[in-house]
């Protein structure tokens, strides 16, 4: 980590959602967590930055197009801050605008430990989410760098073997695997493995045990209502205000309260953070959707 100079603004609490493999629900998560957060926590400035340029939480979280002269992620990074370049949006949750391409950007991040000395610099006085671009490329490596926390969601033996090879750049990069969070997305009950009878769950969450990979409680279920929020629409709507009373509504606000939690943030709502343990999907079934079992 790097040294600070005497007086240097203090870094707040970074979380950055990441995923090598695409249609886990990276962003989703990502977005929904950010205007959870800032449900729950009235008096905690959110701030959302993506490292993307598909503009998904531009679309979000935009109130309107940018004036002439106001800046983007890229020019907040050539001016190593991004003081000058936040919007409020949407939600009452802050936001970096993307660029229409992130091509001359990647050429300025090769420092893997840039980002965390623009967000040092940018003093933003609450939570900042980091929504990484689906690769391990240079601007995923300044997000593992400048965040506490890494949750990676995980939907699939894929997307787990994905995780265990950011894993492995955050023990080479000598982070350790404790800045890691692994969190199921995407969980549908149903899934059983053909000839085993275990359910995919199960098994995923085997093997997560077997790796000793840090993992949330919270599990976030499939859900056709959630997919028509982000798709039915030019601008993704958001779970907390367009999914009241489904599963995932209640799944997301336990994540959020999790996530505080884990961060230091707020008191667990209901003493199921776990940062070490790991559930067991068995309990699922017939139990309140995101409460599961303890060893």
């Amino acid at each position: 980590m790097d040294s600070a100079p005497p007086n240097a603004p203090a870094l707040g609490p970074v979380l950055a959602v990441s995923s090598n493999k695409g249609g886990v629900g990276k962003t989703t998560v990502a977005a929904n967590l950010a205007i959870f957060v800032r449900a729950l926590c009235e008096d905690l400035p959110v701030l959302l930055v993506g490292l993307d340029d598909q503009l998904v939480l531009d679309r979000m979280f935009a109130l309107r197009p940018l004036l002439p002269g106001e800046g983007n992620l890229k020019h907040g990074w050539a001016e190593r801050s991004f003081a000058r370049v936040i919007q409020l949006g949407q939600y009452g949750v802050h936001f970096v605008p993307s660029p229409p391409d992130l091509t001359l950007l990647k050429a300025r991040a090769e420092d893997p430990r840039t980002l965390r000395r623009i967000l040092t610099a940018t003093d933003w006085p609450g939570l900042v989410i980091l929504d990484t671009k689906s690769d391990l490329e240079a601007l995923t490596l300044n997000a593992y760098h400048a965040a506490d926390r890494i949750l990676m969601p995980v939907s699939d033996w894929s997307s787990l073997e994905e995780a265990g090879k950011a894993i492995g750049i955050l023990e080479r990069a000598k982070l350790g695997v404790d800045r890691a969070r692994l969190v199921l997305t995407l969980v549908d009950l149903r899934t059983k493995l053909e000839g085993e009878g275990l359910h995919l769950v199960d098994r995923l969450l085997d093997e997560i045990e077997r790796r000793r990979w840090p993992c949330y409680t919270t599990h976030l279920s499939r859900s056709p209502r959630v997919e028509m929020l982000n798709s039915g629409q030019a601008a993704p709507l958001s779970i907390l205000h367009h999914a009241r009373g489904t599963i995932v509504h209640s799944q997301m606000r336990d994540l959020a309260n999790e996530v505080l939690a884990d961060l230091g943030l707020a008191a667990p709502a209901s003493g199921r953070v776990r940062v070490r343990g790991l559930a067991r999907a068995v309990s699922w079934i017939g139990a309140p959707m995101g409460s599961v079992r303890r060893h």
